[in-house]
This record gives structure tokens, sequence and C-alpha cells, in this order.
């Protein structure tokens, strides 16, 4: 067990520089690449469940069905994508990266070729099921990746360059959902994801090579003539939720994303109903704004994160605190996601016509890029660059890093459980948001949603100042420096 005096990480423990000999398997060249490959596989189920939601006004009308119940796919996928994290991070760690990723891709295309062609409602749920499940490998087995690749010191950039590809998907795929909606059909653009899974299986199984660490997986570990199929409980890994600190953070960041949900899903029914705007891909363009503070958000968040981490442990004389990466989140949960739904809730109600819509764009895109803020030095206090920075980004960047830091053996599980968690809430988000707005109205609902949101805020800010105390109470195998 740690504390914040007991060091995680010396800098002359010569044990710290014979694992660094791991990192190294690789070019630098080629780590980019194996980058930029697992970002194309997180950016789909980005592109599955950002598709669809402009699409929900013309699949309820071609399904003879309401918004509503249209949307229960959103709710059942974010579910799905849930439980699927669970399982194919923990077959991953057994098996490795790269036989789950084609199996899991293998699904995701079957799933989009069966929504492209359902004509019930129940079809629809189903077979968005089976394709949220295939594509739900994407974001956990990636950032599992980059700390199989990536050390300390690098994993918060490799983690915000992950983010920022993965994050073209809430500025791309709306627009192209809606304009297949709108011009052609909902089908044509489900088709397109199949075709999007065919390929990435294609350079997935050519180009992507085995990035765990050598005699780390499980099946390295059976004994020679045994049977190499072993049946996993997927579940296991929420037990990692026992810790805190995983705990809290994984709780901030589903609320980041409920905020995020909150403004994004009801988009047609909030500002398409008010502002007369039917058009599905207006509606889709719509989430242009946000998509690119995300985009441009998360390089920079990650870096920072990496920045502050190196800094504030050579303040420590080599001592390494792992929540120093969480300060760099503190500033965009406790201003920027509270006050853009506020915002936009308030100028839904109240500001007709161009003004309206305008202000509404500018809250969409301070909810995906922030505003130029000030960062300060956590010893020193004294002002550094100035710096536009993505509100979901700089939550969810920087906290994906660190639960790779402190649970480096198991990244793939931590990050599946995080993502878990939040899906359940997303989920309860997706399912409740609409009939909260049609019973409540859109500025009691945002306003419920802005104090959630300063709620998560708390739970970064209790990991930050008494992270080192929360380790100590629960031990899940935090990493030290002979395993991170």
């Amino acid at each position: 067990m740690t504390t914040e005096e007991s060091p995680l990480l010396g800098a002359s423990d010569p044990t710290v520089l014979e694992h660094e000999a791991v990192y190294r398997r690789f070019s630098s060249t080629h780590k980019i690449w194996i980058v930029a490959l697992v970002s194309f596989c997180g950016l789909i189920p980005l592109f599955v469940s950002g598709s669809f939601i402009p699409s929900i006004p013309e699949i309820a009308k071609d399904l003879d069905s309401t918004g509503e119940v249209v949307s229960l796919a959103v709710s059942l996928s974010v579910l799905t994508s849930a439980f699927g994290c669970l399982l194919w991070a923990t077959y991953s760690s057994f098996y490795g990266r790269k036989p789950i990723y084609v199996l899991s891709l293998l699904f995701q295309v079957a799933g989009s070729l069966g929504v492209s062609q359902s004509r019930t409602v129940a079809e629809l749920l189903t077979l968005r099921v089976l394709q949220a499940f295939g594509s739900s490998s994407g974001l956990s087995i990636g950032i599992a990746v980059i700390g199989d690749i990536y050390r300390l010191e690098e994993r918060g950039t490799a983690s915000g360059i992950f983010f920022g590809c993965v994050l073209l998907g809430p500025a791309l795929a709306p627009v192209a959902g809606g304009f297949a909606a709108q011009y052609y059909s909902w089908r044509l653009m489900q088709l397109a994801l199949a075709v999007a899974g065919v390929a990435t299986l294609v350079f997935v199984i050519v180009f992507l090579p085995e990035t765990s660490h050598p005699g780390v997986r499980g099946v390295d570990k059976v004994e020679e003539g045994k049977t190499k199929w072993v049946w996993l409980n997927p579940l296991k890994s929420l037990t990692l939720l026992r810790s805190p600190n995983v705990l809290l953070v994984a709780l901030a960041g589903g609320i980041t994303l409920l905020v995020d949900y909150s403004l994004l899903v009801p988009i047609a029914y909030t500002m398409g109903a008010r502002y007369n705007i039917d058009n599905a891909a207006i509606i889709g363009a719509l989430f242009i704004p946000s998509g690119l503070g995300n985009l441009l958000g998360a390089p920079i968040a990650g870096k920072l994160s990496d920045m502050v981490v190196v800094r504030m442990r050579a303040q420590r004389g080599g001592v390494w605190v792992p929540e120093d990466r969480l300060r760099v989140t503190l500033i965009g949960a406790s201003l920027m996601i509270p006050l853009s739904i506020l915002g936009s809730g308030i100028f839904i109600t109240y500001v007709d016509g161009t003004p309206g819509i305008v202000l509404n764009l500018i809250c969409l895109f301070v909810n995906g890029l922030g505003v130029c803020t000030r960062l300060f030095d956590p010893l020193h206090m004294g002002a550094t660059h100035a710096c536009f920075i993505s509100q979901v980004d700089f939550v969810l960047s920087p906290s994906a890093a660190y639960g790779v830091d402190i649970l480096h053996s198991r990244s793939a599980e931590v990050s599946a459980a995080t993502m878990a968690l939040r899906g359940v809430i997303i989920a309860a988000c997706t399912s409740t948001i609409l009939p909260l707005i049609n019973t409540l109205g859109v500025l009691t609902t945002y306003t419920i949603a802005a104090v959630i949101g300063w709620i998560g805020f708390g739970f970064l800010w209790s990991v930050v100042h008494y992270g080192g105390r929360m380790r100590a109470y629960v031990d899940v195998g935090y990493s030290t420096a002979r395993d991170n």
C-alpha cells in the first residue's frame, strides 16, 4: 500500500531503468503507426453512436415509431458497450490485444450489416446490441495498447493523441449520419460502418503487432499440451472499483459524459424544435463545434498532464505521486462543464431566432473546447501557457492515463471497469433526458445537469488532494516503479 509519504517511483532505482527497456521494443515511427491504427479502432464506436443520434427522427418515421422509443437503441447500445468492453478487456489481458481486436471487429461488421436491414424496432434494438458489442473493444484496448508501448512520462501525451483522433467521431459522425438520413437513407450510414469495419479488420490482421509485454499474458503461462481456451469472468474487472481512487475518477468521467450527452442526444428536440430546424443534415452539423473542441483539446490536455507529472516529480526529488496528473482536470470540471450546459438551457429558453442559435453553438463549442484560460503551476502558482482546452478531454484524457499509471499491469481492465461505470451513467441519461425535458423543460433539466457536474468536480478534487490516503484504504495491486 502506498501513501503520499511513501514514494511510488524513485528516479535512481535501477529496476526502473531495467523495466523501461520493454518500451524500446518498437521504434518511435512504429509506435506512431500503432497509435494511428488503434485510434481508428477507437473511432468506430464513436461513429456507431454519433451517426445514429441525428437519424433518430428519420428512423422513427421509417419504422413507424417515436423518438423516445428509438432513443432506447442508444441506451441499449451504451449498456452493451459497458459489458462488451469488460469482456474484451479481460480476454485481451489473457490472449493479447490483437486477437481480441480481430474477433470484436467481426461482431461489429455483422451488427452493422444487420442494423442496415432492420425492418422493425425489435430488430433494430437487437442488432444495435450486436453492433455495439463488437465496437466496444476500441476504447479500452486502445488505452491498454498505449500503456503497453509508452512509458510513464510519455503516456499522457500519447493518450491525448489517441483521444484527439478518436474524438473526430463527435465532429464528423453526426454530420455523416444526418446527411445520409436526409438525402439518402439512414441505412446507408450503417452499410458504411460495415465497410469501415472490414477495412479496419484487414489492417489489424496485416499491420498490428502484439503489444502486450512479453510473458505477461495468461496464455503464455498455460502449460504445454493443455487447452488454450480458458473461460474468464469479465465482471472481475469491476472489483477494481473497490478502489476509491478508481471509483471517484470513473464517476467524475461519467458525469462529464452525462453533461455532454444531455446536450447532444436531444439536440433535435431542443435546438431543433426551438429554432424550427428539421433537416437531419443541419441537425448533424450542430454537433461540429463540440466535436472540433474535443479534437483540439485532447492532445493539449494529455501533454499538459505529462508536464505536470514531470515537474511535480522533479520538485519532490524524484518521488512520483500519481494524482499530480489529475490536477489539470480541475478547471474544466469546476467551470466549463457545468456552465456550458447551464448557458445552453438559458439561451434555448429565452433567446429567439438567429442570436439564440449562435449562442447555443458557442455553448457547444465551449463544451468541447473550453475558454482561453491560464493554468497555474501546482507548487509555485506561477502562470504558464495560456491554452485552449477541451473541458471534456480536460477530464477524460488525463483520467484515462491516470488509470493506466496506477494499475499498469491491468490497464485494459481498469479502463474497461471505468468505461462500464460511465456507460451505466450515460445509459441512464440517454433513456431519461427526453422524458425529463418534456416534463420539466429544458432550463430546469439542464440546471440539474449542471449541479451534477459540480458534484463530479468534487470527486476529482477529493482524489487530487487525498489520493495517497485513499490508495492506502484499499490495495488493489497498485503499480510501482518495477511494473509501471
